[in-house]
Order: structure tokens, then sequence, then C-alpha cells
């Protein structure tokens, strides 16, 4: 399989899977229809379905467009069905979507939206989180809680390590200031940051990134970490207290 980052609005990614084999598409979080369009005519490529992680208008505002435009299945989480737009598929936690020869499990993780959901394509170690871990970052807590947010990341975190992590939003480098500050020790990060710059100036995206990095340099994984307590003054504070500090802390960041 083949994933095509594409950028739509003003800082969202969407992903393109092609199936180069049998010419067979999945679109994720489609911001808007325009720039999918163009990459699938421009290839000669049709598109055969839309996988949705949430139902905010920036991750399904393609929508209603592309399945006009192609016919295309829209697949998202059962009890968001009523806020996906054009949904026709609907999945439950835990569930195996299969496609042709896509296949992704489903893995609910509640917290930025409640009815959030992220996409593994376990055979190819791909998983698209949407809004809820970016590089170096997580979502906004709008619709959930501290634990429920908290207890997302811990499902991914036991994924494995080198799986890709594809996000949806370019704010890898807001984040990384946002990390270093309360994890300055951090040489991984120190290195990540470097890396991070060297992207952007040539105009390269900073995702994927993996699990295995994350790990390494997410402050929002690594709540458990005593360098990270002692720099938010937080002494012997439980993890998901000192999670829950970072987070209201990134809020006004």
């Amino acid at each position: 399989m083949k994933i095509e980052v594409i950028s739509c609005l003003k800082d969202n990614y969407s992903y393109l899977i092609i199936d180069e084999k049998i010419k067979k598409t999945c679109v994720i979080d489609p911001s808007e229809s325009e720039p999918i369009i163009n990459f699938l005519e421009k290839n000669n490529l049709k598109l055969n379905y839309i996988l949705n992680t949430h139902h905010h208008y920036d991750h399904v505002g393609g929508n209603i467009e592309l399945k006009k435009k192609y016919g295309a299945k829209v697949v998202g989480f059962e009890k968001d069905f009523k806020r996906i737009p054009e949904i026709d598929i609907h999945l439950t936690d835990g569930e195996i979507w299969k496609e042709d020869n896509f296949e992704a499990k489903i893995i609910h993780i509640p917290g930025h939206t409640l009815g959030h959901i992220c996409f593994h394509f376990y055979n190819d170690n791909n998983l698209f989180t949407g809004d809820t871990l970016f590089s170096l970052g997580c979502g906004r807590i709008f619709e959930g809680t501290y634990q429920q947010m908290f207890s997302s990341l811990e499902k991914i975190k036991k994924l494995p390590s080198k799986t890709k992590i594809y996000c949806g939003h370019e704010y890898t480098l807001q984040n990384s200031k946002f990390c270093i500050q309360y994890d300055k020790e951090n040489q991984n990060l120190i290195k990540k940051i470097k890396e991070i710059n060297e992207k952007l100036k040539n105009n390269q995206p900073t995702i994927p990134s993996t699990i295995e990095d994350e790990l390494k340099n997410n402050i929002f994984l690594r709540s458990d970490n005593e360098n990270i307590k002692t720099n938010l003054n937080i002494g012997t504070s439980s993890t998901l207290a000192t999670f829950s500090k970072l987070r209201d802390l990134k809020d006004n960041f």
C-alpha cells in the first residue's frame, strides 16, 4: 500500500491510501474535497472509501462532495453516525474493517471527542490517529475527560513500537516548543527538534512519526517521568495528574 500525504485547509493532513495492484483507494479524514480530487484526477484514480476518525468539520468537510462524485462509501464509528455526513458503514470498537485489500482494526479513543476512533492498518504498521495523538502532542479535550484521553493514549502506547503515526495536523513545531519547556534534559527531543526544523525548512511534512519516537519525545506520553514532574514543580503527583496539568498548560501555551 502507498500512502500520500495531502495538505488541506490551513494545517490539516488528509491521507490517501492506494492499493497500486488493483487501483483501489481510501482517504482518511478529507478536510475538503478539492485537493483530494486534484490528486486522484492527476493520477487517474477513483475514490472507493472515505474513513473518518471523528466528526469535526475539518475532518469530514469533503465527505459529501467526494461521495457524490465517486460513489465512495463513508466509514465511521457507530456512535457518531448522526454527526458524520453521509456515513454508510458503522463500525464498533475492536471491529476489523476489511474491504478489497484494505484491513484495519478500529480502536475507540475518546477524549478529543466522545466518538473518536483510530484506524490501525496492522499489516502495514500504520495508525491514523486523527486529533488524539499528534507528533509531540495530543488533542484538546472537547467532549471527554482527562481520564478518557489519558486512557486512549495508553492504548496507543501499547501498539508495536515501529507503528507509523499519521495524525490530523501539522502541529509538530509548536508542540516541540511546549515539550522542550518541561523536558529540557531530553537529548532525544533536542535531536528531534533539529530534524523537525530541517524538514520544515525543506517544505517536507514532519509526519509520519512512530510510536517509538513518540515514547521518547512526546511529553504527553511521558507523564510518569520524574524530571518532567520536577520541572512542573508538582512533586509526587500521579501520572494522570501530571498529564492533566500538562494538558491545561498546553491549552494556554
